[in-house]
Parts: C-alpha cells; sequence; structure tokens
C-alpha cells in the first residue's frame, strides 16, 4: 500500500501569546514493512527556530519555537509511506508457548536485552496489578501458543470493552478505564498493555494511523481518518507482534506506525509550553489517502 498522509492540528488562543515551544512527533518510522518516500512540515506563524532528533526510543521528534505574539497555531504534517505486508510473520504463525515467552523475558536471552525488558515493568500510564493479569488469564492456557492467546484476548478485548469517546479524557487512568470498560483507542492500548506486562509478558504502545474506508458509494471525508494507538508484544522468536484491541483487526496494510513507546507518556504527537494566550482550544484533522484516490 502507497498511502498519503496529511495530520493538522490547530490551537486558538483566547488571548495573545507571546512565546510557545514545542515537541511533535509526527514523522512516520522507516521499519522493515514500512519506507517513507517523504515528510514535510508546514508551521503558521513560521518558527523562528527548528531542529530534529531521534528519541530514546527511536522515534523521529521535531521542535520548533514560535517567538512573536500569535493568536494561534497550525501545523501540519504531510507524509508520503509504503507498506509491505507483514502478516507471513505476524499472528498467523504459531510462536512459542507463552509460557516459554515469559521464561526466556525472566531468565533467558531476552532477561539481559534492554530494549525488550524496558517494556515488562510499570510506567507512568500503565501500572502492572494482579487484577490485570487476573482479567488476561483465561486466553492465556498452559501452553497455549503466544500469539493465538493474543489473539482471543485481542478479540475479547474488543467484544467487553465499549468505544466511547464521552467516557474517558487523555488523563484517565487504567483502573478508570477498566471498571468503566469503555474509552478510545488510548484506553484500549493501556489497559491491553497493563494485562500484559501483568502476567509476566512485554508489551509496548504504539501510536499512528488507521486507514478507515467510507460506506460503499459514499466519497472518504477529508479528515475523517483519525490518530491511532495499538499495541506491540514480545512472541519470543517471532519478536514483536501487533495487536489493534480497538478494533480486532490485523495490524498490517491498513495501519502507519509513527512511535513506539512505554505508554502515551513517551510519545505523544504534540507537546508544548505556551507563555501566556488564556485556553488554548484544540482541533485535529487526519487524512490516509491510498495514492492515486483523490483528496
Amino acid at each position: 500500500m502507497h498511502y498519503h498522509l496529511r495530520h493538522t492540528t490547530k490551537y486558538s488562543y483566547g488571548e495573545s501569546a507571546p512565546v510557545c515551544q514545542n515537541l511533535i512527533r509526527l514523522r512516520p518510522r522507516d521499519l522493515p514493512w514500512q519506507r517513507v518516500l517523504s515528510h514535510r512540515l508546514v508551521i503558521a506563524p513560521e518558527p523562528a527556530g527548528t531542529a530534529a532528533c531521534t528519541d530514546y526510543f527511536g522515534n523521529q521528534v521535531e521542535y520548533f519555537a514560535i517567538e512573536e505574539p500569535h493568536r494561534g497555531l497550525a501545523v501540519t504534517a504531510t507524509s508520503e509511506v509504503v507498506l509491505t505486508s507483514r502478516s507471513a510473520n505476524s499472528e498467523h504463525a504459531p510462536g512459542p508457548a507463552w509460557e516459554e515467552v515469559v521464561a526466556e523475558l525472566t531468565t533467558g536471552a531476552a532477561a539481559n536485552d534492554p530494549e525488550v525488558q524496558q517494556f515488562c515493568y510499570p510506567s507512568p500510564y500503565v501500572p502492572v496489578e494482579e487484577r490485570y493479569g487476573k482479567y488476561a488469564r483465561p486466553a492465556f492456557a498452559p501452553g497455549r501458543g503466544i500469539v493465538a492467546a493474543l489473539r482471543e484476548f485481542t478479540t475479547r478485548m474488543h467484544a467487553e470493552f465499549q468505544f466511547d469517546q464521552r467516557a474517558t479524557h487523555v488523563g484517565t487512568t487504567v483502573g478508570e478505564a477498566f471498571d468503566r470498560r469503555a474509552g478510545v483507542c488510548q484506553d484500549f492500548a493501556h489497559v491491553q498493555i497493563s494485562c500484559l506486562r501483568s502476567l509476566g509478558l512485554a508489551a509496548r504502545y504504539v501510536s499512528g494511523y488507521l486507514r478507515t474506508s467510507p460506506p460503499a458509494g459514499k466519497p472518504r471525508l477529508v479528515g475523517a481518518d483519525a490518530s491511532h494507538a495499538w499495541v506491540g508484544a514480545y512472541c519470543g522468536s517471532l519478536g514483536w507482534v501487533d495487536f489493534d484491541p480497538t478494533n480486532d483487526v490485523p495490524v498490517d496494510l491498513d495501519h502507519v506506525t509513527v512511535a513506539y513507546g512505554r505508554d502515551y507518556g513517551d510519545i505523544s504527537p504534540f507537546q508544548g509550553v505556551i507563555l501566556g494566550g488564556g485556553a488554548p482550544v484544540m482541533s485535529v484533522a487526519v487524512d490516509v489517502v491510498p495514492h492515486g484516490e483523490v483528496r
């Protein structure tokens, strides 16, 4: 699949702000199955300075500062990416028994691998508690292949949790979302990660975009696609395999990966500090358009 991506974030302020500084993670990652052909930022007002670096997790981070009075801010990231299918090395492969993966993480080769170990423990947004492991346990029967167990658990979460944008907000805890059995993709991902880490497995938060299809006969709506989040689970010899508990669909050609982290706090798409400005109002629009389609 060949996609054109556009992610626009706009802030409007109640009063003039003399300065703001921002970090953004909007550039898709270059991966074995994902190639970034181009990436461009358009910022208004024009920033006084920009810079780019790679963060601890290997994500591309871009920085900019605006040092003149302004009543609003608009940032548009446009990218072009090509994806190849990764299903042959993902959830269709059997993989080792899940207990073998836990043993590898505790006493085997992965026990000394910081790239994996950092996703085994609690993080600011993701607690590790017995009740989360207990909730996941029915899918993880003794000796069961880890991919089959993860597939069943993902399907169960999708069935038992309701997608509800009014049920949670960006500060909602895993415990609150778990008790309500409702939330958005961020909540689904955080809950699943808590459950997997509570079983002794390694799981990471993945941010990106999901291509959505309009109803038959209807045109694609500009800005209708959304930023998305899902889960990557370490599966031993298979490496990392991704699962989407919000939609219960394979993570493959419809998912564009932007960043990895322990939780949302590590890879928030937009972080900033505004001096003055009053209470800002934010809006976000995302388009994921296959190459050749009319936008």
